[in-house]
């Protein structure tokens, strides 16, 4: 991976967790913790996604919806143990 695929990777990482921090309301960490939730959700929904049966289409715009999907999974279960 070249410096520009990294630097697209955690772009995408910290769209996805931004966006998944607007969905989810009250999650906010900051640019990093953005990145760190983005890519951390690209990867919970790389795992769940297929098990459900849904493709989501290529592209950039396709990552971070997938991303997002997955960062919006990732702080429901981080709110449902904070409760606990």
């Amino acid at each position: 991976m070249g410096i520009q695929g990294l630097i697209v990777f955690l772009l995408i990482g910290a769209v996805a967790g931004w966006l998944a921090g607007v969905i989810m309301k009250g999650y906010g960490f900051g640019l990093i913790g953005n990145i760190v939730v983005g890519i951390v959700g690209a990867f919970i929904a790389g795992l769940v996604l297929p098990m459900v049966g849904v493709a989501i289409g290529g592209g950039i715009l396709g990552s971070i919806i997938h991303a997002t999907i997955g960062a919006v999974i990732l702080l429901f279960i981080v709110g449902l143990v904070r409760r606990a």
